[in-house]
């Protein structure tokens, strides 16, 4: 059985009226209504097989889930530059938030050195998704040890209208706050993100746990 008809399988309708409220910038009927879990089962499954080889050859998938799989395969190729291919190839295919968002290749955390000049290429690039994985990337990897602050500029500098890659930036700034708040804050005191995006920033770093009472406060003030 292949993946697609695994997936067919699986779908449930409720799910999918769900989920396609979450999604909202694909068509409704490109979604099956299969929960992450068994996604992430599938691909444990078939990873480094041939099965994996040929759905991963497979573009443009039809399926929103289809995607969910593809990215959560290439999370888990252990070489990096096999993963890095992968994804670059896979990148341009993707459409909405959460194929974007919830995948992260285990590869990319052992080779940050060769992986900087990666997210930099993608955070210029003017396709939305790839944008925001770069960003999410950076994010991810480059706020604790390895942390420079010319990578709040980098992010800083990114603009435009398309709500997924504004709301991207402030989650961004928002993590940086509360792991790096004395580069980060300056960004916010000098109102150097879009007013849209500025106010997000605040917004979500208020509502984390990670930030302090204290910070917080500050924060407020700075709307």
């Amino acid at each position: 059985m292949t993946v697609s008809e695994r997936l067919a399988e699986l779908g449930d309708e409720k799910y999918r009226i769900f989920q396609s409220k979450l999604v909202p910038n694909i068509p409704k009927e490109t979604i099956l209504g299969v929960k992450t879990p068994e996604m992430r089962k599938i691909a444990k499954e078939i990873k480094g097989t041939k099965a994996a080889e040929a759905f991963l050859a497979e573009l443009p998938h039809k399926y929103y889930e289809e995607n969910l799989v593809h990215f959560f395969l290439i999370a888990m190729i252990p070489d990096f530059d096999e993963c890095v291919q992968a994804a670059e190839t896979f990148l341009p295919y993707v459409d909405c938030w959460p194929v974007c968002d919830q995948s992260s290749p285990k590869a990319f955390a052992k080779n940050h050195e060769k992986l900087l000049p990666l997210i930099r290429k993608w955070i210029r690039t003017e396709h939305v998704y790839t944008v925001r994985f770069g960003i999410r990337m950076l994010m991810n990897e480059f706020l604790g040890e390895d942390f420079r602050p010319e990578y709040l500029e980098w992010v800083a500098k990114v603009t435009g209208e398309d709500y997924y890659i504004r709301m991207m930036i402030a989650w961004f700034f928002a993590t940086a706050l509360a792991k790096k708040y004395d580069y980060s804050v300056v960004y916010i005191e000098n109102h150097r993100l879009e007013p849209w995006t500025h106010k997000k920033a605040i917004q979500k770093a208020i509502e984390s746990y990670r930030v302090s009472d204290e910070h917080k406060d500050y924060l407020k003030t700075l709307r």
